[in-house]
């Protein structure tokens, strides 16, 4: 093979791991055409052939490190088993790179300019570098294997319509660093594992037609932060497991008239969406496991799905009031779970309180799905107790009625049931007796009244009733909660 002057100079750095700097200035533009003259261009079956020969020179420890080149032709490396690192940075390629099934000690990339990249099943026993890439085809790393980790920092993928990184069941031994990413086309990260942390922070991914982000069955052996993320599309995460943190702080996730934010069935230490713009479109968190939410209730939009969501606490601490609004939005309608779950984080801080207002919230809830004898009775339930969750309603109503019923007693007097036997009759004792259907003070018994008397007395008798068992309810209610 008849090689360039830059060719021989290439062959003669390798074995001896030397660099190359073809760059005229640090700060040139990557992208200028004329920045790639022939004697910057140097043949992919060139580094292909160098990269499969086996140097010789004694003491050395070979490395390709070439910077600032244009790379003719396709670099066909599949299934090459490549014992030295790999630096192509800065360069520019005329055709997608070939690594599929290559194991390789490191790949470097950096700042580097590809039709796409094609790296399905790569085993890499360094790090994979692509950090400030520019590639408007797909980034194929499905099923790769990289024991260190994999910098996306600064890249941008993709086109409009295709998808942007397919990492789909990628095993990484560390960190996937990607913040500043823009990616213009879906990311794909189902059933990946990451042991470390998968590092997103002011990424902009933007696939409005689909998903921005599908991470379902996910694993993050530290935490995920997404932190000033603007996705447009469905951020997906169903399944997903984090050891630490699930952070959206300060993140902007658009995608209206469907789910912008999915985490069902999601395990995390945390998760949060603090200072995060409000989201547009829906959010799923049915069946997650957080061990605490952090998020103002101002960020929740108009559709969100909780049934099965389990947490500990919720930051910042806000009135119950202030929290019943997004359960209310369920777009399963009435999911008792949701009520029980918020009730349960505020009796662990000791607000029983804040607790009984969620209960009393959920009894008015369910009441909306009854037919109309049930509303009508828990409309009675609501006014006089309050569902047995306003106790001090209950005394009100009896100390309001035993003041009625001991007055109009008193103004007119019932006719002994036995005439000369039975107690002297007192009114307060009578109007008692007749409220508490459990008491017997004999009053209720030995005297018998008449007319509108006797009307007022059923009315007592029937009140008391209500009042009794609806308080009962709640007190059995309080006795039974977890």
């Amino acid at each position: 093979m008849d090689l360039t002057a830059l060719e021989r100079r290439l062959c003669q750095a390798f074995p001896r791991g030397e660099p190359i700097d073809l760059r005229q200035a640090q700060d040139e533009d990557p992208e200028d055409p004329r920045a790639w003259g022939p004697e910057r261009t140097v043949r992919a079956e060139v580094i292909r052939t160098l990269l499969l020969s086996d140097p010789s020179d004694p003491g050395e420890v070979p490395a390709l490190h070439l910077t600032g080149a244009r790379i003719v032709g396709v670099l066909n490396l599949q299934y090459a088993e490549i014992p030295h690192p790999v630096r192509l940075t800065v360069c520019l390629f005329e055709q997608t790179p070939q690594f599929h099934g290559t194991q390789t000690s490191l790949l470097d990339l950096s700042s580097s300019r590809l039709p796409a990249l094609r790296a399905t099943a790569i085993r890499v026993n360094d790090v994979l570098r692509l950090t400030d890439c520019r590639i408007p085809g797909t980034v194929q790393l499905g099923g790769a294997q990289v024991t260190g980790g994999i910098f996306l920092d600064r890249a941008r993928l993709g086109v409009d319509g295709e998808p942007a990184l397919e990492l789909s069941q990628a095993s990484v031994g560390n960190d996937i660093w990607a913040p500043g990413l823009v990616a213009l086309g879906e990311i794909r990260l189902e059933s990946a594992r990451i042991e470390g942390t998968l590092d997103l922070e002011d990424a902009h991914i933007k696939n409005p037609a689909g998903d921005a982000l599908n991470a379902a069955h996910l694993t993050v052996g530290a935490r995920l932060n997404a932190g000033g993320l603007h996705a447009e599309g469905r951020v997906r995460l169903t399944a997903a497991k984090v050891t630490g943190w699930l952070t959206f702080i300060e993140a902007r996730l658009r995608n209206p008239g469907g789910v912008a934010l999915g985490v069902s069935s999601c395990e995390a230490a945390g998760f949060s969406l603090w200072d995060a713009a409000p989201v547009s479109g829906g959010v799923k968190m049915h069946y997650s496991n957080f061990k605490v939410i952090h998020a103002k209730p101002e960020v929740w939009p108009t559709t969100v799905r909780l049934e099965g969501l389990t947490y500990e606490t919720l930051a910042p601490r806000l009135p119950a009031a202030q929290r019943l609004a997004l359960l209310e939005r369920d777009e399963d309608g009435f999911v008792p779970h949701a009520y029980e779950q918020l009730a349960a984080v505020y009796r662990r801080v000791g607000d029983d309180a804040e607790a009984r207002a969620v209960q009393l919230a959920k009894q008015r809830r369910h009441r909306t799905t009854l037919p109309w004898y049930g509303k009508l009775w828990g409309h009675l339930q609501d006014a006089t107790v309050g569902y047995g969750f306003r106790p001090t309603r209950a005394m009100a109503w009896l100390l309001a009625l035993l003041l009625l019923g001991s007055v109009a007693f008193a103004l007119h007097h019932p006719l002994p049931a036995e005439r000369g036997k039975g107690p002297e009759f007192n009114p307060v004792v009578y109007a008692l007796d007749l409220l508490l259907p459990i008491v017997d003070f004999g009053q209720d018994k030995a005297f018998t009244p008449t007319g509108l008397y006797q009307w007022l007395s059923y009315l007592l008798i029937a009140a008391g009733w209500i009042l009794a068992t609806t308080v009962a309810a709640g007190v059995t209610r309080n006795l039974n909660r977890p």
